[in-house]
């Protein structure tokens, strides 16, 4: 049987809630306020309805999604994973283009290689990226932060 529960938590959903708290708490430190669960009207067209962002703010406009996997303890592509992170794509797409929108990602490098998940999202999945999206990714066990610039 597999078991994909992140080896020493209680259950992925603390390691998810968790991981918001840090990335809630280094973005303070930077002068960015922002409260959790943080809904905004998105959508194509006239029709909007409200979506939930792990993060964000009305003043200043800014909007976070958080994610915190990693790739499979055998070094393969979570790919359920990243099908949630093109979703995560679709709705900073959707949302109103005043919001400063920003990935939140923790560091996962796969083993033998030096690419991190975040870096494969970006090349596999860039036709998926609006171009407004900031990617910020965040060390596993420190507060070492990537604000990747590109």
């Amino acid at each position: 049987m597999n078991n994909f529960q992140r080896t020493g938590a209680i259950s992925n959903a603390h390691v998810g809630r968790d991981f918001e708290a840090r990335a809630r708490a280094i973005l303070k430190s930077r002068g960015i306020s922002l409260e959790l669960n943080h809904k905004v009207p998105c959508g194509l067209g006239n029709l909007r309805k409200n979506h939930a962002f792990d993060l964000g703010s009305d003043d200043p406009p800014v909007i976070v999604e958080c994610k915190c996997q990693t790739w499979t303890v055998g070094g393969n592509i979570p790919s359920a994973k990243m099908k949630n992170w093109a979703e995560a794509m679709f709705y900073f797409h959707m949302a109103p283009p005043n919001y400063r929108k920003i990935f939140f990602a923790e560091r996962s490098l796969r083993s033998g290689r030096d690419e991190s998940l975040l870096a494969y999202f970006r090349r596999t999945q860039a036709h998926m990226i609006p171009a407004d999206v900031e990617f910020w990714e965040l060390d596993r066990d420190s507060d070492a932060l990537i604000i990747h610039e590109d």
